[in-house]
């Protein structure tokens, strides 16, 4: 798949999703709004932050509103990626009133995630800038809401990792156990099939000892992933690798040990953390009295 054709693809999954998330709350109607509201009422709106955090997902509830009313004046106030402080205000809206209630949750869901995911991305990028060592997201990721997610931690400074099981190969210790079950344990020879069968994808494969490690890298990996592992060994690992291929760390990595890891010279961390358990951003929409 084209890299356009993957942008579109994407830019339809997102559409599709947002548009799911409005009908699974909005159902038959928004039966309180349709009760108390007048139908021709305009009123002004704004997002807030209640805490300090990174900004995602303005994208995401600008189309929410304006898919309710296309209409609807939108003025996004702190941009993607950009820090909100406590109590700043994110975006403002000017429209139905109707629309504005009616799409509220379903705007403030996603970005009150989104907004989570790049404030703690954020947190871990500051951590090793010293190093220049790229901070990677995983798989892990709340299903149906992968897009989302990973644009989350971009806007948190973060790096994307494979989306999903089509775009790179990932060699993990299933995978080996099953190779070793039928092509033995020479991982570099596991690493010269994956790139026979998939030439065009970069290939990573993850090693849990300085052994696996050398026998993995007379496979030419693009990557090698080293799991679960002291920094002392990654260090030793790293060179070892001495320049070959790119390395990266993960497993049970926290921001109190992120920095000691990131000067044991691996290229990249990856953390499963930053998608799976992350909290929300406490947002609000607040109608504006005049």
């Amino acid at each position: 798949m084209s890299s356009d054709l993957q942008d579109i693809t994407r830019e339809a999954v997102v559409r599709q999703r947002i548009e799911a998330a409005l009908e699974e709350d909005i159902g038959s109607g928004d039966a309180t709004t349709l009760a108390l509201v007048p139908d021709d009422l305009i009123v002004e709106a704004e997002i807030l932050a209640r805490e300090a955090c990174v900004v995602a997902g303005t994208d995401v509830a600008r189309y929410v509103f304006t898919t309710l009313a296309p209409a609807m004046a939108i003025e996004t106030c702190v941009t993607e990626g950009g820090r909100a402080a406590a109590g700043e205000t994110v975006m403002r809206l000017k429209g139905p009133a109707r629309v504005i209630l009616t799409g509220e949750r379903t705007a403030l869901n996603f970005m009150q995630r989104m907004c989570g995911i790049a404030t703690h991305t954020t947190a871990f990028v500051e951590k090793v800038a010293a190093q220049g060592t790229l901070i990677l997201d995983t798989r892990k990721t709340t299903p149906g809401l992968r897009t989302f997610e990973k644009h989350a931690v971009l806007c948190g400074g973060g790096t994307n990792h494979r989306i999903g099981l089509y775009d790179k190969i990932l060699i993990k210790d299933n995978h080996r156990w099953l190779w070793k079950g039928t092509g033995g344990d020479d991982l570099g020879a596991a690493v010269r099939e994956a790139r026979r069968r998939y030439p065009e994808l970069e290939i990573e494969i993850e090693v849990e000892s300085q052994a696996e490690l050398a026998s993995a890298l007379e496979g030419q990996p693009d990557w090698v992933l080293l799991d679960n592992m002291e920094p002392a060994t990654m260090a030793a690992c790293v060179a070892l690798v001495d320049g070959r291929c790119r390395t990266e760390a993960s497993g049970g990595i926290t921001l109190a040990t992120i920095e000691e890891v990131a000067r044991s010279g691996v290229d990249a961390v990856s953390l499963g953390c930053l998608t799976h358990t992350v909290r929300s951003i406490d947002l609000s929409l607040e109608m504006l009295r005049r």
